[in-house]
């Protein structure tokens, strides 16, 4: 049967071009209906045999299994027309944004370029107005030296002429002053070189410090008039600020003179470290006052070693420092720029050991005073308690130590004035005061009650400089000095 309905259905497919067809309607032998549909075939000429017609069959299926493969495939094409032209449709909305994303990413690439140059470009103007800053400074220093050579050289000819006229005896006119002398009064007598009794006194100069000529028989300086300069701290003044340090590792530091200064050096001289970071090496050279004012560095040190603290100081031509994360000191000469002396504090704490209130692994601190170097620090035998130890300035060996009662821990910071030690209560209270003093020529200590102010509310360094009879500090990025009073001894 089914043979019988595919023969059917490819008679209808063919149908186009068959010529006739009939429809037959008869009983068979036995009185059942049959119904006989007839179709001439275009092309064959006679019916095939039994065995042609299975394989006609067989044809057409095949036909049929192929023209449904192409239906399959037209469908799926058709799908895929419909799919993309859906996509079509849809694009003209979402292009756009698309579209728009990669100019916009690339126009925010240039700006960012275009602003990332006009920043180099004003970094560059800015450092070249600073570098014509620093030339017409230059300029106007080299005219000042050049007009001070000048005036030096004018008063060196006027000294030899000065010399000249005493040497030619200019001031031997005594011969005919008797007559002018006013009643009363007894004649100078005369001159004579022929006389035996009369010694010519030739002298040598010879260099002498100044500390040798005024040196008292306690050991500490004085003037002409017999006063050592010396006495106990009565009074500190309002804190003068000279520069304040540029960026954030300047926040606390040390900065100094020497009290005692050679060659090339000065008085004016002054020395700058900023100690907020690791490693720090670098040390700022000022070799006019006018310099460190203005920030402009004569010559920039960079320290063989790290050095650690805010307790460096500048002596005799040497930096005086702790070397980073240990309890040696160090001796760096400025000019020659090489270590001379190294050596260990015994026992010393440090990094962070016993250093003083506002920490900053302020654990050895250097000092200057009228008589020499110290150093102040403390021990675990002292159990942190104040130590204070002399040092010989070439050697750094260990001359004479005191042990005070004072906790290194509860005072803010320390400095020496002829050969006491005074400590500074808080480094942050706007009105702190310098509350003990240890005398090391009797070995005792005292509660004071000087008035000190911390106008930065942070002062990280205090030193004493000698020659200027001034206290130098670090207050919270601002470099600062004090005047001081002392009592007569």
């Amino acid at each position: 049967m089914p043979a019988v309905q595919l023969l059917l259905l490819a008679c209808v497919l063919w149908g186009e071009g068959a010529r006739t067809a009939q429809l037959r309607k008869a009983n068979d032998q036995s009185g059942r209906c049959q119904y006989i549909f007839s179709v001439v075939s275009p092309s064959e000429s006679s019916c095939p045999e039994p065995g042609q017609a299975v394989s006609a069959i067989q044809d057409l299926q095949r036909d049929s299994s192929a023209q449904r493969a192409d239906l399959e495939t037209t469908k799926a094409r058709l799908s895929s027309l419909e799919g993309l032209l859906h996509r079509l449709s849809l694009g003209p909305a979402a292009r756009p944004s698309e579209t728009q994303e990669g100019p916009q990413r690339e126009l925010d690439t240039l700006t960012r370029e275009r602003e990332q140059l006009e920043t180099q470009t004003r970094e560059l103007e800015t450092a070249y107005s600073n570098l014509l800053r620093d030339k017409s400074v230059l300029e106007e220093e080299k005219q000042q030296l050049g007009a001070e050579n000048e005036d030096l050289a004018r008063r060196l000819e006027s000294s030899h002429q000065e010399i000249e006229r005493l040497r030619g005896g200019q001031c031997l006119q005594g011969h005919g002053a008797s007559q002018d002398v006013p009643p009363g009064s007894r004649e100078a007598s005369r001159w004579n070189l022929e006389n035996s009794d009369f010694q010519e006194l030739k002298s040598e100069l010879t260099e002498v410090p100044a500390s040798r000529i005024l040196e008292s028989p306690s050991g500490h300086p004085r003037t002409e008039d017999g006063d050592t300069g010396c006495g106990e701290l009565v009074w500190v003044g309002e804190p003068v600020t000279l520069r304040t340090a540029e960026t954030i590792t300047g926040k606390y530091g040390v900065w100094m003179r020497d009290p005692k200064p050679v060659y090339p050096y000065t008085r004016d001289t002054t020395w700058r470290i900023d100690t907020v970071g690791t490693a720090i090496r670098q040390v700022f050279e000022y070799q006019l006052v006018s310099q460190f004012t203005q920030g402009y560095p004569s010559k920039v040190h960079v320290l063989p070693k790290p050095l650690e603290s805010t307790g460096a100081v500048v002596y005799g031509g040497s930096l005086y420092f702790q070397g980073a994360e240990s309890r040696t000191v160090i001796r760096y000469e400025l000019n020659s720029e090489t270590v001379k002396a190294e050596k260990d504090i015994p026992g010393a704490g440090y990094h962070g050991q016993f250093p003083y209130s506002w920490g900053g692994y302020t654990d050895i601190d250097l000092a200057v005073d009228e008589t020499g170097l110290w150093v102040i620090y403390s021990t675990e035998e002292a159990k942190g308690a104040v130590v204070l130890s002399k040092l010989n300035p070439e050697s750094l060996e260990l001359e004479q130590t005191w042990e005070t009662n004072i906790r290194k821990q509860s005072v803010a910071n320390a400095f020496i004035i002829c050969g006491t030690l005074y400590t500074v209560s808080s480094y942050s209270s706007p009105d702190a005061t310098v509350n003990f003093a240890y005398d090391t020529a009797v070995g005792s200590s005292k509660a004071l009650a000087v008035p000190f102010k911390n106008h930065y509310k942070y002062s990280s360094m205090i030193d004493y400089n000698p020659l200027e009879k001034k206290l130098f500090a670090w207050d919270n990025f601002n470099m600062v000095t004090y005047d001081i009073r002392l009592s007569k001894m």
